[in-house]
């Protein structure tokens, strides 16, 4: 069963052009698969919809449906999508919002009402995973974006989902984030966590098992 897949997605936004057009894409447990395409093909979007942001979030035209482990992603509670699908954006401070690097990465599992014991545990293994246990009690605003990127890394990773999305991750990391970073996304395939990331250039092919290209709204798989 795959971990993530797409049938005949098809988008627009309000009354604008058709942006993706009868899309499928498929990503299996402990698979790496690189979405790439030109700006402006809709590569965000796909992310957007994949990871239920769209509709949920952002409105416009959308057919066709995900699945997540079989189950059509619409019919899954807010909780469950969350618990199920991590987000990884380009820019970490649109998704750090808290004052110190704790209360950032038990903030999801708090609201998924785990015990407190559960939450410290997740907190430090996920710090520990993206090589940031000494910043614990740190506050955000004074990281530089490389360990920004890792600390929301880590606080989606304090979810344990099955599923891991990425638009852009690396594309403002140094060299010691990136290889820290693609160290964890190596773990994350071998604990059979699926992973569908945007990526344009050719140096983090040696991640994926599948590349798709997204161009007029058509979607292909190409070679490696």
């Amino acid at each position: 069963m795959n971990a993530l897949e797409g049938r005949q997605i098809s988008f627009s936004y309000g009354r604008g052009k058709t942006l993706l057009s009868q899309v499928d894409f498929y990503v299996q447990p402990g698979e790496c698969v690189i979405l790439q395409g030109p700006s402006g093909s809709g590569k965000t979007t796909l992310c957007h919809i994949a990871g239920g942001i769209i509709p949920r979030s952002f409105s416009g035209d959308l057919e066709g449906e995900v699945l997540l482990f079989g189950t059509p992603l619409h019919s899954l509670s807010l909780a469950d999508v969350v618990k199920n699908v991590g987000i990884l954006f380009q820019n970490p401070d649109s998704q750090l919002f808290f004052p110190m690097v704790e209360d950032e990465l038990a903030f999801g599992p708090e609201n998924l009402c785990l015990p407190r014991e559960e939450i410290a545990l997740r907190i430090a293994e996920a710090l520990d995973a993206v090589d940031m246990s000494s910043f614990r009690l740190v506050e955000t605003d004074t990281l530089s974006h490389g360990q920004k990127q890792r600390i929301a890394l880590a606080a989606v990773l304090a979810l344990r989902p099955r599923v891991l999305i990425l638009d852009e991750a690396f594309s403002q990391l140094d060299t010691a984030s990136t290889a820290i970073v693609k160290g964890v996304l190596r773990r994350q395939k071998e604990l059979g966590q699926a992973i569908f990331m945007v990526e344009n250039g050719e140096e983090h092919l040696d991640l994926a098992e599948r590349v798709y290209e997204l161009q007029g709204g058509q979607i292909r798989e190409v070679a490696l």
